[in-house]
């Protein structure tokens, strides 16, 4: 390991919450071969992440309910319900963030988010009080693993490169922190994550 840890930086989705369209649909669409052709087609991953990116979700709804209009109402939902996608918390991270919170570790949060969902999200989860600061994709207009996030969230936080520890579960979110010089863990599970911070001494 490469150098004394000053703070610790946190992805959101699939790290702190759990994220899944699913969550949503399914309990809309009960048939799953035409759920999957839904979450495939129409609201899938890809289109979502438009969002994060910094476009309007009601620009969005209103091209792609053009696009599918037999799916319009579906489509709405997507802009009012999205808490119904973060299912909930990701057994144990919380845990830890409030473990470095207690040996006094800055914490952050860089995370691809829409700036209008983000505002919908964030007051539901105390977990993100913890954060110094937060980086959200959609309000930056840039997302990771572009490294001009990572650059934004160095001069915001304060803390050199190489003197941050940044977890997210995306493999190429992390390959680009490195690249920019921080150090990374590739999140798999919270058990995984807490032996890479006793390794590194941040956690007792």
């Amino acid at each position: 390991m490469a150098g004394r840890i000053e703070a610790v930086v946190f992805d959101v989705g699939r790290v702190l919450v759990e994220w899944d369209l699913g969550a949503l649909y399914r309990p809309l669409i009960p048939d799953p071969a035409e759920c999957a052709w839904f979450l495939e087609n129409v609201v899938s991953e890809a289109w979502h992440f438009q969002h994060d990116a910094g476009r309007s979700p009601t620009e969005m709804v209103a091209e792609r309910s053009a696009e599918f209009p037999d799916h319009a109402e579906l489509i709405a939902a997507w802009a009012t319900r999205f808490n119904e996608t973060i299912p909930g918390p990701v057994p144990g991270t919380a845990d830890l963030v409030e473990a470095l919170h207690a040996r006094g570790v800055p914490l952050y949060a860089i995370t691809n988010f829409g700036a209008e969902f983000w505002a919908g999200f964030r007051p539901h989860w105390p977990v993100i009080g913890r954060f110094r600061d937060v980086v959200v994709s959609g309000v930056e207009k840039v997302t990771k693993p572009d490294q001009r996030i990572y650059e934004i969230a160095r001069a915001r936080f304060g803390h050199a490169a190489e003197a941050m520890l940044f977890i997210d579960d995306n493999a190429a979110n992390i390959e680009a922190a490195r690249a920019c010089g921080w150090q990374g863990h590739h999140f798999t599970d919270a058990a995984g994550l807490e032996a890479d911070l006793r390794a590194r001494g941040l956690i007792g």
